[in-house]
């Protein structure tokens, strides 16, 4: 990546085709709807609009000026900005949410601070990593599990940041429309089109010469039979836990 590259917004830079992608899967977006509760919703790090509720109220906000001009017109009313610093008074919401957004923060623990300002009620779809980092595609990138690497999280640092009272599983449908990183999991030809990456953030932020290896090797082992030797067994699966999380948040004062 040139210096140039660098200094543009992360999802400025790659989140060009990210609606055409990332759809709602509705067997997502259902646990997900009925975690939120009720009453006026903030969406923070809320990109093209998926996974918002139609039944209620909703403020967006987004850091990103190409993921805002991607929303459709039907969506909620969005404001430019970053989750560590709301441009909203504390209790101005009933719920917020954050879905697959904090990773991507500055200061994670800032922004999960911010959102247990604006509202008493907290819902973060989130990964864990210590799922997460070890489904099999990560066996061909091996270089993006090093230590000192940026990674999600943990689940224990957003239950604490935003007074968790639950974290649900939620898994991965073999089939989901909602073209995430682990989206492909049993549809590993994916990985070599291209065009998939449009909506991964992490494969879209790979060096290139790793992720080139990485899917050589991929598209090896799919051709003489390796992939199937070793991952064969999840050809007969529905759904797996590929780390999926949602934690819900709720203020003791409430």
């Amino acid at each position: 990546m040139t210096d140039t590259e660098r200094a543009i917004p992360a999802y400025d830079r790659i989140g060009t085709h990210y609606a055409r992608e990332r759809q709602t899967d509705p067997r997502l977006a259902r646990p997900l709807h009925e975690a939120l509760g009720t009453g006026r919703l903030l969406n923070v790090g809320a990109g093209t609009g998926s996974y918002e509720p139609t039944d209620r109220p909703v403020v967006a906000l987004d850091s990103s000026a190409v993921m805002i001009a991607q929303r459709p017109t039907s969506a909620a009313p969005v404001v430019q900005g970053v989750a560590e610093a709301l441009p909203f008074g504390d209790r101005s919401f009933d719920v917020v949410m954050s879905i697959l957004s904090v990773h991507h923060w500055t200061d994670p623990a800032v922004g999960l601070g911010e959102l247990a300002r604006v509202a008493p009620r907290r819902v973060v779809l989130t990964f864990d990593p210590e799922v997460h980092g070890f489904t099999w595609l990560m066996d061909y990138l091996p270089e993006t599990k090093e230590p000192g690497r940026p990674q999600a999280p943990s689940i224990a640092e957003i239950t604490d940041r935003i007074e968790g009272v639950a974290v649900i599983v939620l898994p991965v449908p073999w089939d989901c429309v909602d073209g995430m990183t682990v989206a492909y999991w049993r549809r590993p030809e994916a990985y070599l089109d291209h065009r998939t990456h449009a909506g991964s953030s992490w494969l879209r932020q790979i060096d290139k010469a790793v992720l080139r290896s990485g899917l050589d090797k991929l598209e090896s082992d799919l051709r003489d039979g390796r992939w199937q030797e070793r991952y064969g067994h999840l050809l007969d699966l529905e759904e797996i836990d590929c780390g999926l999380r949602i934690v819900i948040g709720q203020a003791s004062d409430t």
